[in-house]
Order: structure tokens, then sequence, then C-alpha cells
């Protein structure tokens, strides 16, 4: 192997246990132990590269709908227009060849914890554990409902999830003329990337800036404020885009009009010229094929020194579905996915279990094409209270946005393509 499971969780964790959960090899009788992962985002494919890396015995199928991994980091940069989709794309042959995974393109279309298998438009897979990555979906209320349909995304985006609609939204915001306004519906949190829609704001108003000078950003936020880099973007706004962002919090979106491109909160009716609307969220559907959706029906529950779902055995589940106060960020599953990839190489050859995992998260924001600001912070499993919880003194954010900064988040983008793809 590349590189040593305990090197790993040296790094990772603060203490061993003594029993190992339960787990595969004793029962398979010789046969090598069968892993599916569902999703091939920064969760997902982390997951699947590291089984294999950990224990070459394992066969690995990961199985994710889209032809390409496309980075939601970094995203925020295409629609400022300093970045383009080709910039934050990248395939996922590496882990075909150099890791043995076998990569399937498909829709998975049920899923049966009894029996253990995964149907998918491509045929049906049986597991011995099941790794789902399924990101997000968005909920739709009533007053919401009509902005469900693709043909209702085509006009207003919430390029929330990065690919088609992000371009779209660039090419909105190229055709708005200038002394236009962009207005963005925040919803409440916990939602993915919480400094994102806060950047997204930085970016649009760089390339107003630079090109449509006359144009003006209306923030509708359902949040009671800005929910990361609180002080860091109210700082940005009002010394680089002065006069161009009005930020105005307590304002969840009750209807949107999508003919006219109207927005109602419950203080007032905006009309937009580009209008983008982030729903509220919710862990991906096939979390709901799973049967690991808490009864909230929102999010995940799962034990987080394996990431095994609280509902279903041998399933689990990792990154943004997870119900948990870590960060809904990229970095975030890439290392929730190696401490589970960890978890199940020893679940299924009956070593220990690692029962103290620790590691760290660090999201980049830019505010304009070359500077950057960072929020990070160190996370390890509280025994007692059975969450992952931040280490005393660990989280902070930058002191202000720099060009250093901006390399620093170039680097770090580099790096964690190819820590999960390469």
């Amino acid at each position: 192997m590349a590189l040593k499971r305990r090197d790993f969780l040296k790094v990772a964790a603060a203490g061993v246990g003594a029993v190992a959960l339960g787990g595969c090899g004793g029962g398979l009788f010789g046969r090598a132990p069968r892993v599916v992962v569902v999703g091939g985002g920064f969760g997902g494919a982390t997951t699947a590269k590291y089984l294999r890396l950990w224990d070459e015995r394992i066969v690995v199928t990961l199985v994710e709908r889209n032809p390409d991994f496309i980075s939601c980091p970094f995203s925020n940069l295409v629609i400022g227009g300093s970045k383009n989709m080709a910039d934050i794309t990248h395939g996922y042959g590496m882990l075909r060849t150099r890791y043995g995974v076998n990569v399937i393109q498909a829709e998975v279309v049920g899923i049966d914890p009894h029996q253990q298998s995964v149907t998918t438009t491509a045929g049906t897979i049986g597991y011995d554990r099941l790794v789902i990555s399924p990101g997000i979906d968005f909920m739709y209320p009533d007053g919401l409902a009509n902005l469900a349909s693709a043909a209702a995304q085509e006009k207003i985006p919430h390029a929330w999830k990065a690919g088609a609609q992000t371009a779209n939204l660039r090419r909105q915001l190229e055709a708005m003329k200038d002394g236009g306004v962009y207005v963005i519906s925040i919803p409440k949190a916990p939602y993915r990337c919480p400094p994102g829609p806060y950047e997204r704001v930085c970016q649009v108003a760089a390339y107003f800036k630079a090109h449509k000078p006359r144009s003006k950003i209306i923030v509708l936020d359902a949040n009671p404020e800005i929910t990361s880099k609180k002080g860091l973007f109210t700082k940005v706004w009002a010394e680089m885009y002065p006069g161009m962002i009005d930020y105005k919090p307590n304002n969840a979106a009750e209807e949107v009009d999508i003919g006219t491109r109207t927005i109602k909160t419950v203080f007032e009716k905006t009309r937009a010229d580009v209008l983008n609307v982030v729903p509220p969220q919710k862990a991906g559907s096939v979390a709901n094929l799973a049967g690991v959706v808490n009864v909230d029906k929102r999010w995940c529950g799962v034990d987080f020194t394996t990431y095994e779902s609280r509902a279903q055995k041998n399933i689990h589940v990792i990154g943004d579905a997870i119900a948990a106060t870590l960060p809904k960020s990229g970095h975030m599953a890439n290392q929730t996915g190696k401490v589970c990839a960890g978890a199940i190489v020893a679940l299924v050859n009956g070593d220990p279990v690692v029962t103290k995992p620790k590691f760290a998260n660090t999201c980049y924001s830019f505010v304009n094409a070359t500077q950057a600001m960072h929020v990070a912070g160190v996370y390890q499993y509280d025994v007692d209270q059975k969450i992952m919880a931040a280490v005393d003194g660990t989280v902070g954010v930058s002191g202000t946005w720099s060009d250093d900064e901006g390399t620093h988040a170039q680097s770090w983008a580099k790096n964690i393509w190819s820590d999960v793809l390469s």
C-alpha cells in the first residue's frame, strides 16, 4: 500500500478502542469484503480512494451519476469571472487506474438494507458495507414550490451544486445591464458552506465594480446575521464595495414570482434583474432510499467514530448530510471520508476502531479575484456527548484578507483535489 492506515490514524486520532464494533472479516469465509460508495463528491471519492490505499483486498465500487467531479469550492470564482468551469472540473480516471476503484456512472434508484444491495440504473450491486455521501438536496416550502422544476431554475438558479447552474448564473450576470439589481436569498442555517453566500456576494460585487459599476446587490438573509466571518465580510463590503451592497437580515424568502423575478419576504417585495434563490437544504435523496434520515426528515445521525448510521447497520453516512455542528464543507467531507474509510478497514479486519477521531477544517473565501480570507478549526470526538466538538482555542479567522491568503487558498484547492482524486 502506498499509505499506511496507521499513519493517518496517528494524526487523526487521540485514542484507540479495545474492541472493534463487529465487522465482516470473519464471516466472509475468505471472500474479499465488498464496499459500495454512493456519491463521488469530496466525501465519497475520498472514502473510495482511501479504502483501497489502506486495504487493497477490499473491492470498492463508487457509484456517481455525474461523469465528472465539479468542485463547489471555487465555483463562486466562476460566477465572478476569474475562473471557468474547466478550472473546477476533474475526472475520476485516477481512481480507476491507480487505485482500482470500480467507478460506475449511474443513478441509484433503490437500497435494500436487509439484502445489502444497491440498485442502480446500471444494475444491482451487493455490499458488505455501504457508504453514502449524498450531499444536499433542497426543500421547497409552499411559497417556493414553483422553484422546484428544472425550467424554473433555468430562470432563477440556486447554483448551490456546482455545474450547469453555476455557468447559467454567470451568463445572467453578464447579460444584465449596468445599473441592474442582483438579489441573493440565503436560507436559514444549517446549509452547505456557511461563508459561501457571502463569498458569492463579494464575487458578484467584484465583477460589478470592474464592469457594471452602477449595479446594486441586495442580500436577503434568513439568518439574524452573517453566519461566518461576519466581521471580515462586513469590513470588506464597506471598504471594497461601498454603497453597492444592501444587507438585510431576518429576511427569509416566502414567495417568488418567476415571471417578474420578484421575491417576497415578511417585510417587503423586491424585484431583481438577476434573482439567485438558495433554498433551505436537507440530506440528499439517496439518504431516504437508505432509510438513514432522522425523524426530523432532514439530516442523518451517525456514530462519529465510524460514521455508521444510527438507523441502519452496515451503512455509513459522511459529508454534508450529517446532522452535526460540523461545518458542511468540502474539507470536512474529505476528513469524515478518511475517518470512515479507516473505520471500515478496521471493522472488516476485526481490528480496533479509533475511539477519539480528530481532524481539522479550513474554509477560504475570496473577496475578489486574488485576495482571500479563511476560517479554520480542529474538531475532536467528545466521548461524553458523543459528538464532534471544536477543540478549545482552535477555531479562528484570518486577521484580514490578502493576496497571500489567496495564494494559500489556491494551494489548498490543488492539494485537496489531488488528495481526493489523484
